[in-house]
Protein backbone atom coordinates (compact mmCIF):
# COMPACT_ATOMS: atom_id res chain seq x y z
CA UNK A 1 0.00 0.00 0.00
CA UNK A 2 1.38 3.43 -0.92
CA UNK A 3 2.12 5.62 2.09
CA UNK A 4 0.48 9.01 2.40
CA UNK A 5 3.97 10.39 2.97
CA UNK A 6 4.92 9.39 -0.56
CA UNK A 7 2.73 12.15 -2.01
CA UNK A 8 2.62 15.95 -1.68
CA UNK A 9 1.20 17.02 1.68
CA UNK A 10 -2.04 19.02 1.51
CA UNK A 11 -5.18 19.43 3.53
CA UNK A 12 -7.53 18.30 0.74
CA UNK A 13 -9.46 15.13 1.47
CA UNK A 14 -12.28 13.18 -0.10
CA UNK A 15 -15.40 12.61 1.99
CA UNK A 16 -14.06 9.12 2.78
CA UNK A 17 -10.79 10.58 4.05
CA UNK A 18 -8.24 9.83 1.31
CA UNK A 19 -5.76 12.55 0.27
CA UNK A 20 -7.19 14.47 -2.68
CA UNK A 21 -5.19 15.71 -5.64
CA UNK A 22 -4.86 19.50 -5.94
CA UNK A 23 -6.49 20.90 -9.08
CA UNK A 24 -6.61 24.26 -10.77
CA UNK A 25 -9.88 26.16 -11.20
CA UNK A 26 -10.51 24.78 -14.70
CA UNK A 27 -10.05 21.18 -13.58
CA UNK A 28 -12.33 21.75 -10.61
CA UNK A 29 -15.06 23.25 -12.79
CA UNK A 30 -14.94 20.33 -15.20
CA UNK A 31 -15.29 17.89 -12.27
CA UNK A 32 -18.28 19.74 -10.88
CA UNK A 33 -20.02 20.21 -14.23
CA UNK A 34 -19.63 17.16 -16.43
CA UNK A 35 -21.44 14.66 -14.19
CA UNK A 36 -23.95 17.12 -12.77
CA UNK A 37 -27.74 17.01 -12.92
CA UNK A 38 -28.09 20.57 -11.61
CA UNK A 39 -29.68 21.08 -8.17
CA UNK A 40 -29.80 17.32 -7.51
CA UNK A 41 -28.49 16.02 -4.17
CA UNK A 42 -25.71 13.43 -4.11
CA UNK A 43 -24.57 10.95 -1.48
CA UNK A 44 -22.33 13.42 0.37
CA UNK A 45 -23.47 16.91 -0.71
CA UNK A 46 -26.65 18.72 -1.67
CA UNK A 47 -27.23 20.17 -5.11
CA UNK A 48 -27.27 23.79 -3.95
CA UNK A 49 -23.78 23.46 -2.49
CA UNK A 50 -22.44 22.14 -5.80
CA UNK A 51 -24.12 24.99 -7.71
CA UNK A 52 -22.52 27.50 -5.34
CA UNK A 53 -19.10 25.91 -5.91
CA UNK A 54 -19.61 26.23 -9.67
CA UNK A 55 -20.56 29.89 -9.35
CA UNK A 56 -17.49 30.65 -7.21
CA UNK A 57 -15.08 29.15 -9.77
CA UNK A 58 -16.26 31.00 -12.88
CA UNK A 59 -14.72 34.44 -12.15
CA UNK A 60 -11.32 32.75 -11.69
CA UNK A 61 -11.29 31.36 -15.25
CA UNK A 62 -10.94 32.84 -18.73
CA UNK A 63 -14.48 33.33 -20.11
CA UNK A 64 -13.57 31.30 -23.19
CA UNK A 65 -12.77 28.27 -21.02
CA UNK A 66 -16.10 28.54 -19.20
CA UNK A 67 -17.92 28.75 -22.54
CA UNK A 68 -16.11 25.68 -23.86
CA UNK A 69 -17.01 23.64 -20.77
CA UNK A 70 -20.66 24.69 -21.18
CA UNK A 71 -20.64 23.52 -24.82
CA UNK A 72 -18.91 20.26 -23.89
CA UNK A 73 -21.45 19.60 -21.15
CA UNK A 74 -24.37 20.14 -23.55
CA UNK A 75 -23.07 18.50 -26.71
CA UNK A 76 -20.75 15.83 -25.33
CA UNK A 77 -22.25 15.19 -21.90
CA UNK A 78 -25.86 15.69 -23.08
CA UNK A 79 -26.58 17.70 -19.94
CA UNK A 80 -29.34 20.30 -20.17
CA UNK A 81 -29.39 22.34 -16.97
CA UNK A 82 -25.82 22.97 -15.86
CA UNK A 83 -24.68 24.55 -19.19
CA UNK A 84 -27.38 27.18 -18.70
CA UNK A 85 -26.03 27.98 -15.24
CA UNK A 86 -22.54 28.42 -16.69
CA UNK A 87 -23.78 30.87 -19.31
CA UNK A 88 -25.85 32.73 -16.71
CA UNK A 89 -22.77 33.24 -14.55
CA UNK A 90 -20.67 34.09 -17.60
CA UNK A 91 -23.12 36.90 -18.36
CA UNK A 92 -22.12 38.59 -15.08
CA UNK A 93 -18.59 39.20 -16.39
CA UNK A 94 -17.93 42.53 -18.09
CA UNK A 95 -17.03 42.35 -21.77
CA UNK A 96 -18.40 38.83 -22.22
CA UNK A 97 -21.44 39.82 -24.31
CA UNK A 98 -20.43 38.36 -27.72
CA UNK A 99 -19.21 35.13 -26.10
CA UNK A 100 -22.42 34.83 -24.06
CA UNK A 101 -24.54 35.34 -27.18
CA UNK A 102 -22.71 32.69 -29.21
CA UNK A 103 -22.57 30.15 -26.35
CA UNK A 104 -26.19 30.59 -25.31
CA UNK A 105 -27.42 30.16 -28.89
CA UNK A 106 -25.39 26.95 -29.13
CA UNK A 107 -26.30 25.27 -25.81
CA UNK A 108 -30.04 25.99 -26.09
CA UNK A 109 -31.29 23.00 -28.07
CA UNK A 110 -34.90 22.73 -26.86
CA UNK A 111 -37.48 25.52 -26.51
CA UNK A 112 -37.97 24.89 -22.79
CA UNK A 113 -34.30 25.70 -22.25
CA UNK A 114 -35.11 29.27 -23.30
CA UNK A 115 -37.54 29.64 -20.40
CA UNK A 116 -35.26 27.80 -17.99
CA UNK A 117 -32.41 30.16 -18.76
CA UNK A 118 -34.58 33.24 -18.31
CA UNK A 119 -35.82 31.84 -14.98
CA UNK A 120 -32.17 31.46 -13.90
CA UNK A 121 -31.41 34.99 -15.06
CA UNK A 122 -34.29 36.32 -12.98
CA UNK A 123 -33.69 34.04 -9.99
CA UNK A 124 -32.77 37.01 -7.78
CA UNK A 125 -35.45 39.29 -9.20
CA UNK A 126 -36.46 40.58 -12.62
CA UNK A 127 -33.85 42.72 -14.35
CA UNK A 128 -33.15 43.92 -17.89
CA UNK A 129 -31.33 41.49 -20.15
CA UNK A 130 -27.74 42.20 -21.09
CA UNK A 131 -27.08 42.71 -24.81
CA UNK A 132 -25.32 39.34 -25.06
CA UNK A 133 -28.15 37.45 -23.38
CA UNK A 134 -30.76 39.20 -25.50
CA UNK A 135 -28.95 38.28 -28.72
CA UNK A 136 -28.25 34.71 -27.59
CA UNK A 137 -31.88 34.06 -26.69
CA UNK A 138 -33.06 35.67 -29.92
CA UNK A 139 -30.71 33.62 -32.07
CA UNK A 140 -31.71 30.43 -30.25
CA UNK A 141 -35.41 31.23 -30.69
CA UNK A 142 -34.97 31.21 -34.47
CA UNK A 143 -34.08 27.48 -34.38
CA UNK A 144 -37.55 26.31 -33.47
CA UNK A 145 -40.58 25.58 -35.64
CA UNK A 146 -44.25 25.62 -34.69
CA UNK A 147 -44.29 21.98 -33.63
CA UNK A 148 -41.43 22.32 -31.15
CA UNK A 149 -42.57 25.69 -29.81
CA UNK A 150 -46.06 24.49 -29.04
CA UNK A 151 -44.78 21.19 -27.64
CA UNK A 152 -42.89 23.13 -24.98
CA UNK A 153 -45.31 26.06 -24.67
CA UNK A 154 -46.07 25.37 -21.02
CA UNK A 155 -47.88 27.44 -18.44
CA UNK A 156 -44.96 28.11 -16.12
CA UNK A 157 -43.81 31.21 -14.25
CA UNK A 158 -41.62 32.10 -17.24
CA UNK A 159 -43.27 31.35 -20.59
CA UNK A 160 -41.97 31.19 -24.14
CA UNK A 161 -43.81 34.37 -25.03
CA UNK A 162 -41.98 36.11 -22.15
CA UNK A 163 -38.66 35.13 -23.74
CA UNK A 164 -39.85 36.42 -27.10
CA UNK A 165 -40.99 39.74 -25.66
CA UNK A 166 -37.79 40.53 -23.78
CA UNK A 167 -35.27 39.28 -26.37
CA UNK A 168 -36.89 41.00 -29.40
CA UNK A 169 -35.45 38.68 -32.09
CA UNK A 170 -35.76 39.78 -35.70
CA UNK A 171 -37.72 37.20 -37.74
CA UNK A 172 -35.92 35.74 -40.74
CA UNK A 173 -39.02 35.96 -42.97
CA UNK A 174 -42.75 36.64 -42.97
CA UNK A 175 -43.58 33.04 -42.02
CA UNK A 176 -41.47 33.27 -38.89
CA UNK A 177 -42.98 36.66 -38.05
CA UNK A 178 -46.46 35.14 -38.33
CA UNK A 179 -45.42 32.16 -36.18
CA UNK A 180 -44.20 34.42 -33.40
CA UNK A 181 -47.36 36.55 -33.54
CA UNK A 182 -49.46 33.41 -33.07
CA UNK A 183 -47.24 32.33 -30.16
CA UNK A 184 -47.83 35.70 -28.47
CA UNK A 185 -51.56 35.33 -29.06
CA UNK A 186 -51.53 31.71 -27.83
CA UNK A 187 -52.85 30.51 -31.20
CA UNK A 188 -50.28 27.85 -32.16
CA UNK A 189 -51.59 24.56 -33.48
CA UNK A 190 -51.53 21.74 -30.96
CA UNK A 191 -48.79 19.26 -31.94
CA UNK A 192 -49.49 15.56 -32.38
CA UNK A 193 -47.45 14.18 -29.48
CA UNK A 194 -48.06 11.44 -26.98
CA UNK A 195 -48.52 14.06 -24.25
CA UNK A 196 -51.21 16.01 -26.10
CA UNK A 197 -53.01 12.92 -27.37
CA UNK A 198 -53.17 11.19 -24.01
CA UNK A 199 -54.17 14.37 -22.17
CA UNK A 200 -57.04 14.83 -24.62
CA UNK A 201 -58.67 11.65 -23.33
CA UNK A 202 -57.94 9.48 -26.36
CA UNK A 203 -57.77 5.73 -25.89
CA UNK A 204 -54.31 5.06 -24.49
CA UNK A 205 -53.63 1.76 -26.21
CA UNK A 206 -54.80 2.97 -29.63
CA UNK A 207 -52.82 6.22 -29.22
CA UNK A 208 -49.57 4.47 -28.35
CA UNK A 209 -50.01 2.06 -31.27
CA UNK A 210 -50.63 4.85 -33.75
CA UNK A 211 -47.67 6.90 -32.53
CA UNK A 212 -45.40 3.87 -32.79
CA UNK A 213 -46.55 3.00 -36.31
CA UNK A 214 -46.14 6.60 -37.48
CA UNK A 215 -42.70 7.04 -35.83
CA UNK A 216 -43.94 9.97 -33.76
CA UNK A 217 -42.19 8.92 -30.57
CA UNK A 218 -38.65 10.07 -29.89
CA UNK A 219 -36.20 7.49 -28.63
CA UNK A 220 -36.15 8.76 -25.06
CA UNK A 221 -39.95 9.02 -24.92
CA UNK A 222 -40.20 5.44 -26.14
CA UNK A 223 -37.84 4.17 -23.43
CA UNK A 224 -39.49 6.14 -20.65
CA UNK A 225 -42.98 4.97 -21.58
CA UNK A 226 -42.42 1.23 -22.01
CA UNK A 227 -44.24 0.56 -18.76
CA UNK A 228 -47.16 2.78 -19.79
CA UNK A 229 -47.42 1.05 -23.16
CA UNK A 230 -47.46 -2.36 -21.54
CA UNK A 231 -50.11 -1.19 -19.09
CA UNK A 232 -52.23 0.00 -22.01
CA UNK A 233 -51.98 -3.38 -23.76
CA UNK A 234 -49.74 -2.39 -26.68
CA UNK A 235 -48.48 -5.59 -28.36
CA UNK A 236 -44.82 -6.40 -27.64
CA UNK A 237 -44.23 -7.02 -31.34
CA UNK A 238 -45.13 -3.41 -32.14
CA UNK A 239 -42.88 -2.10 -29.35
CA UNK A 240 -40.03 -4.31 -30.57
CA UNK A 241 -40.40 -2.87 -34.04
CA UNK A 242 -40.24 0.65 -32.62
CA UNK A 243 -37.10 -0.15 -30.63
CA UNK A 244 -35.43 -1.60 -33.70
CA UNK A 245 -36.11 1.63 -35.64
CA UNK A 246 -35.44 4.17 -32.89
CA UNK A 247 -32.72 6.78 -33.16
CA UNK A 248 -30.20 6.43 -30.34
CA UNK A 249 -28.56 9.86 -30.52
CA UNK A 250 -28.65 11.88 -27.27
CA UNK A 251 -29.66 8.85 -25.19
CA UNK A 252 -27.32 8.03 -22.34
CA UNK A 253 -26.44 4.33 -21.75
CA UNK A 254 -28.11 4.09 -18.35
CA UNK A 255 -31.50 4.91 -19.91
CA UNK A 256 -31.51 1.46 -21.51
CA UNK A 257 -30.74 -0.15 -18.16
CA UNK A 258 -33.72 1.68 -16.65
CA UNK A 259 -36.02 0.63 -19.49
CA UNK A 260 -34.97 -3.01 -19.14
CA UNK A 261 -36.10 -3.03 -15.51
CA UNK A 262 -39.68 -2.45 -16.60
CA UNK A 263 -39.57 -4.55 -19.76
CA UNK A 264 -37.09 -7.41 -19.34
CA UNK A 265 -38.74 -9.35 -22.18
CA UNK A 266 -37.57 -6.57 -24.54
CA UNK A 267 -33.91 -6.77 -23.51
CA UNK A 268 -32.66 -8.06 -26.91
CA UNK A 269 -34.09 -5.03 -28.70
CA UNK A 270 -32.99 -2.62 -25.95
CA UNK A 271 -29.51 -4.07 -26.01
CA UNK A 272 -29.37 -3.80 -29.80
CA UNK A 273 -30.40 -0.14 -29.66
CA UNK A 274 -27.80 0.53 -26.98
CA UNK A 275 -25.04 -0.91 -29.13
CA UNK A 276 -26.08 0.73 -32.40
CA UNK A 277 -24.34 3.99 -31.59
CA UNK A 278 -21.05 2.09 -31.49
CA UNK A 279 -21.22 0.79 -35.04
CA UNK A 280 -18.08 1.67 -36.96
CA UNK A 281 -16.14 2.92 -33.93
CA UNK A 282 -12.59 1.53 -33.70
CA UNK A 283 -11.66 -0.66 -30.76
CA UNK A 284 -9.06 0.33 -28.20
CA UNK A 285 -6.02 -1.81 -29.02
CA UNK A 286 -4.35 -4.12 -26.55
CA UNK A 287 -5.67 -5.33 -23.22
CA UNK A 288 -7.87 -3.18 -20.97
CA UNK A 289 -8.90 -3.59 -17.34
CA UNK A 290 -12.20 -1.99 -16.34
CA UNK A 291 -12.42 -1.33 -12.59
CA UNK A 292 -15.87 -0.40 -11.32
CA UNK A 293 -16.55 1.27 -7.96
CA UNK A 294 -19.15 -0.78 -6.05
CA UNK A 295 -19.04 1.25 -2.83
CA UNK A 296 -22.12 2.42 -0.98
CA UNK A 297 -21.81 6.04 -2.12
CA UNK A 298 -22.34 4.91 -5.72
CA UNK A 299 -25.96 4.19 -4.78
CA UNK A 300 -26.59 7.95 -4.86
CA UNK A 301 -29.38 8.81 -7.30
CA UNK A 302 -28.67 10.65 -10.53
CA UNK A 303 -31.72 12.83 -10.00
CA UNK A 304 -34.69 13.14 -7.69
CA UNK A 305 -37.02 12.20 -10.54
CA UNK A 306 -35.27 8.92 -11.27
CA UNK A 307 -34.59 5.71 -9.39
CA UNK A 308 -31.32 5.31 -11.29
CA UNK A 309 -28.05 5.59 -9.38
CA UNK A 310 -24.49 6.63 -10.15
CA UNK A 311 -23.74 2.91 -10.20
CA UNK A 312 -26.28 2.43 -12.99
CA UNK A 313 -24.47 5.13 -14.96
CA UNK A 314 -21.15 3.39 -14.35
CA UNK A 315 -22.66 0.04 -15.41
CA UNK A 316 -23.87 1.62 -18.64
CA UNK A 317 -20.39 2.92 -19.37
CA UNK A 318 -18.87 -0.45 -18.48
CA UNK A 319 -21.15 -2.18 -20.97
CA UNK A 320 -20.08 0.19 -23.73
CA UNK A 321 -16.41 0.15 -22.76
CA UNK A 322 -16.50 -3.65 -22.87
CA UNK A 323 -17.58 -3.43 -26.51
CA UNK A 324 -14.88 -0.95 -27.50
CA UNK A 325 -11.87 -2.86 -26.18
CA UNK A 326 -9.90 -5.35 -28.24
CA UNK A 327 -9.55 -7.57 -25.15
CA UNK A 328 -10.91 -6.71 -21.74
CA UNK A 329 -11.34 -7.94 -18.19
CA UNK A 330 -13.78 -6.39 -15.71
CA UNK A 331 -13.34 -6.01 -11.96
CA UNK A 332 -15.29 -4.33 -9.17
CA UNK A 333 -13.97 -2.98 -5.88
CA UNK A 334 -15.28 -1.98 -2.45
CA UNK A 335 -13.27 -3.26 0.55
CA UNK A 336 -11.59 -5.71 -1.82
CA UNK A 337 -11.65 -6.59 -5.53
CA UNK A 338 -13.85 -9.05 -7.44
CA UNK A 339 -13.29 -10.48 -10.91
CA UNK A 340 -16.41 -10.34 -13.11
CA UNK A 341 -17.17 -13.10 -15.67
CA UNK A 342 -16.41 -12.29 -19.31
CA UNK A 343 -19.92 -11.18 -20.26
CA UNK A 344 -21.35 -8.35 -22.32
CA UNK A 345 -24.49 -6.27 -22.54
CA UNK A 346 -27.19 -6.89 -19.96
CA UNK A 347 -25.46 -10.09 -18.84
CA UNK A 348 -22.53 -7.93 -17.72
CA UNK A 349 -24.96 -5.60 -15.91
CA UNK A 350 -26.32 -8.58 -13.97
CA UNK A 351 -22.84 -9.83 -13.08
CA UNK A 352 -21.79 -6.41 -11.76
CA UNK A 353 -24.32 -6.63 -8.93
CA UNK A 354 -25.36 -3.71 -6.72
CA UNK A 355 -23.30 -1.18 -4.72
CA UNK A 356 -22.43 -1.91 -1.07
CA UNK A 357 -19.38 -1.72 1.17
CA UNK A 358 -16.35 0.53 1.43
CA UNK A 359 -14.13 2.41 -1.00
CA UNK A 360 -10.56 1.11 -1.03
CA UNK A 361 -9.65 2.36 -4.48
CA UNK A 362 -5.96 2.67 -3.65
CA UNK A 363 -5.72 -1.02 -2.76
CA UNK A 364 -7.73 -1.93 -5.86
CA UNK A 365 -5.35 0.01 -8.13
CA UNK A 366 -2.37 -1.77 -6.54
CA UNK A 367 -4.08 -5.11 -7.20
CA UNK A 368 -4.70 -4.19 -10.85
CA UNK A 369 -1.10 -2.97 -11.22
CA UNK A 370 0.04 -6.51 -10.49
CA UNK A 371 -1.82 -7.72 -13.58
CA UNK A 372 -0.61 -7.37 -17.17
CA UNK A 373 -2.54 -4.73 -19.17
CA UNK A 374 -2.16 -1.80 -21.54
CA UNK A 375 -4.66 0.51 -19.84
CA UNK A 376 -6.72 0.72 -16.67
CA UNK A 377 -10.11 2.47 -16.79
CA UNK A 378 -11.66 3.22 -13.38
CA UNK A 379 -15.36 4.12 -13.15
CA UNK A 380 -15.92 5.80 -9.78
CA UNK A 381 -17.18 8.76 -7.75
CA UNK A 382 -13.57 9.14 -6.46
CA UNK A 383 -14.52 9.07 -2.76
CA UNK A 384 -11.77 6.73 -1.67
CA UNK A 385 -10.82 5.86 1.91
CA UNK A 386 -7.17 5.15 1.07
CA UNK A 387 -4.48 6.93 -0.90
CA UNK A 388 -4.63 6.25 -4.65
CA UNK A 389 -1.24 5.93 -6.28
CA UNK A 390 -0.24 5.92 -9.95
CA UNK A 391 -1.24 3.32 -12.56
CA UNK A 392 1.39 1.00 -14.00
CA UNK A 393 0.22 1.62 -17.60
CA UNK A 394 -2.16 4.13 -19.17
CA UNK A 395 -4.65 5.08 -16.50
CA UNK A 396 -8.04 6.77 -16.78
CA UNK A 397 -10.30 7.78 -13.91
CA UNK A 398 -13.85 8.39 -15.15
CA UNK A 399 -15.68 10.37 -12.50
CA UNK A 400 -19.47 9.91 -12.40
CA UNK A 401 -20.23 12.33 -9.55
CA UNK A 402 -19.92 16.09 -8.99
CA UNK A 403 -17.76 16.24 -5.87
CA UNK A 404 -15.20 18.99 -5.48
CA UNK A 405 -12.22 16.81 -4.52
CA UNK A 406 -10.94 13.73 -6.30
CA UNK A 407 -8.12 11.23 -6.03
CA UNK A 408 -5.30 9.76 -8.09
CA UNK A 409 -1.66 10.77 -7.68
CA UNK A 410 0.55 10.19 -10.68
CA UNK A 411 -0.09 10.24 -14.45
CA UNK A 412 -3.83 9.55 -14.38
CA UNK A 413 -6.00 11.03 -17.12
CA UNK A 414 -9.16 12.41 -15.48
CA UNK A 415 -12.48 12.38 -17.35
CA UNK A 416 -15.77 13.56 -15.86
CA UNK A 417 -19.25 12.51 -17.01
CA UNK A 418 -21.30 9.46 -17.89
CA UNK A 419 -21.89 9.97 -21.59
CA UNK A 420 -20.79 7.37 -24.10
CA UNK A 421 -18.62 10.22 -25.46
CA UNK A 422 -16.18 9.36 -22.67
CA UNK A 423 -15.06 6.33 -24.65
CA UNK A 424 -14.80 8.35 -27.86
CA UNK A 425 -12.58 10.79 -25.97
CA UNK A 426 -10.25 7.98 -24.87
CA UNK A 427 -10.08 6.78 -28.47
CA UNK A 428 -9.14 10.29 -29.59
CA UNK A 429 -6.64 10.79 -26.76
CA UNK A 430 -4.73 7.64 -27.72
CA UNK A 431 -4.68 8.46 -31.43
CA UNK A 432 -2.17 11.29 -30.94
Amino acid sequence: MASINAYPVNKLRTFEGAPAVPQNAGQQLRRLVLANMLWENQFYVDGQAVADQIRALIPALPPEEVAQIAIEAREGGKLRHVPLLLVRELARLKGSGPLVAATLARVVQRPDELTEFLALYWQDGRQPLSAGVKKGLGDAFKKFNEYSLQKYNRDKTVKLRDVLRVSHPKPANSEQADLWKRLLADELETPDTWETQLSSGADKGATWERLLREDKLGGLALLRNLRNMQGAGVPDALIRDGLNRMKTERILPFRFIAAARFAPQLEPELEGAMFRSLEGMPKLPGHTILLLDRSGSMSSGISGKSDLSRYDAACGLAILARELCETCEVWTFDHGTTSIPARRGFALRDALGRPAGGTNLGAAVLAMNSRSHDRLIVLTDEQSADVVGPPRAKGYIINVAAYQNGVGFGPWVKVSGFSEQVMAWIQQNESY
